[in-house]
């Protein structure tokens, strides 16, 4: 992000979205620290056939996009796919 948008955004009263010190990116490193070891902690003690958690999000930093959620094939897409790999395009 360029720096206008940087000030502008942390003057707007949004502090993820402007200029963080060096203090708050390393407490931000340590939730998102803690937030996998309990991941982990939980996945270990959890029956291998249980439903597991989703993974934690790390923490907003100032100017990072939230991660793209993975596209999910459904039944329709499923079958236009097997059609397209089984000469359905030609």
């Amino acid at each position: 992000m360029p720096e206008e948008d940087l000030d502008e955004q942390a003057e707007q009263g949004k502090p993820e979205q402007g200029r963080w010190s060096q203090s708050e990116l390393l407490l931000a490193s340590a939730i998102d620290a803690l937030r996998r070891v309990e991941y982990v902690l939980i996945c270990a003690n959890t029956d291998s056939k249980a439903k597991r958690p989703a993974p934690p999000e790390p923490l907003a930093r100032p100017g990072a996009k939230p991660r793209r959620t993975k596209p999910v094939l459904t039944e329709t897409g499923a079958n236009k796919l097997f059609e397209l790999i089984n000469g359905g395009a030609a």
